[in-house]
């Protein structure tokens, strides 16, 4: 069965991790209803170490667009646009180096990411209705001050697993007055780096446990979260230029109550997860 859960799993982490609805969360919630028999260990490291193929759906979507940072010495809108995700990854690499592993061994557990569904589903919410006429209609043109402050709003997502990390930095550009698409696609470009680093040290630490389940299984986790995350990817780029994101904060809601349904009745149990 190890296979099927590997597709299953490849699937959730396509379909979730661009989409501002929590990967985390919909991964606890899948492996919980599936049973999976996995070692907590194996099952963790899994899990971040697929997001590598949601990440190579990015890089294959933009591959146009990433093939111009070899103008970066002369192009200064380049310049400008990796300047800014790379200011934007600092946050994040600092707050998950100083306090990543007491985040994970206290906070990482279905009812906290529970609770964070629900937060941040009311937060998107209310800033779907407040939120005032953009600004920033161009990814080059975000600038360094405004990307350090995305990034810091995506530290949201380690603070508080289950609060979505594509959700805290599309929210935190929204708030910061960039357009829906664009706040989208400069939440992509800042997974490449901040998702697809953590994925291959995973990786590289963990090449042994991963083995318990076959090298083959992770490959096909990874292949299949490829495939459904670039159609994802494609799909919320339409959807972002003509929607808001009222349905997905409804959602998030919906799917936060059901776990803390589950864990009430007895269906899913509460422990830590790291």
């Amino acid at each position: 069965m190890d296979w099927f859960y590997a597709i299953v799993y490849g699937i959730v982490e396509g379909i979730t991790e661009f989409l501002p609805i929590s990967s985390t969360g919909h991964l606890i919630l899948a492996g919980n209803l599936m049973g999976v028999p996995w070692p907590k260990e194996v099952k963790d490291t899994f899990e971040v170490v697929i997001q590598g193929g949601a990440i190579l759906a990015v890089l294959a979507y933009y591959w146009r667009d990433f093939l111009k940072i070899r103008h970066i010495g002369t192009d200064r809108g380049q310049q400008r646009l990796w300047l800014g995700v790379v200011v934007a990854c600092i946050p994040a690499v600092v707050l998950g180096l100083l306090f990543g592993d007491t985040i994970k061994a206290n906070l990482f557990r279905p009812s906290v990411v529970a609770w964070a569904l629900i937060v941040g589903g009311v937060v998107m919410w209310l800033v779907e209705s407040r939120r005032s006429e953009p600004r920033v209609h161009d990814i080059e043109t975000i600038g360094v001050g405004r990307s350090l402050l995305i990034g810091a709003v995506q530290c949201l997502a380690l603070l508080w697993p289950g609060f979505s990390r594509s959700a805290s930095s599309i929210l935190g550009g929204m708030v910061l007055g960039l357009d829906r698409p664009t706040a989208t696609r400069f939440s992509f470009y800042l997974g490449v780096p901040t998702l697809g680093g953590a994925a291959l040290l995973d990786f590289i630490k963990s090449r042994e446990i991963l083995g318990q389940i076959g090298i083959v299984n992770v490959v096909l986790g990874a292949a299949v979260s490829f495939g459904v995350a670039y159609v994802a990817i494609g799909w919320l780029l339409r959807f972002v230029s003509t929607n808001n994101f009222k349905g997905f904060a409804v959602y998030r809601v919906v799917v936060g109550a059901l776990i803390l349904i589950l864990i009430a009745t007895g269906v899913m149990t509460n422990g830590s997860l790291a």
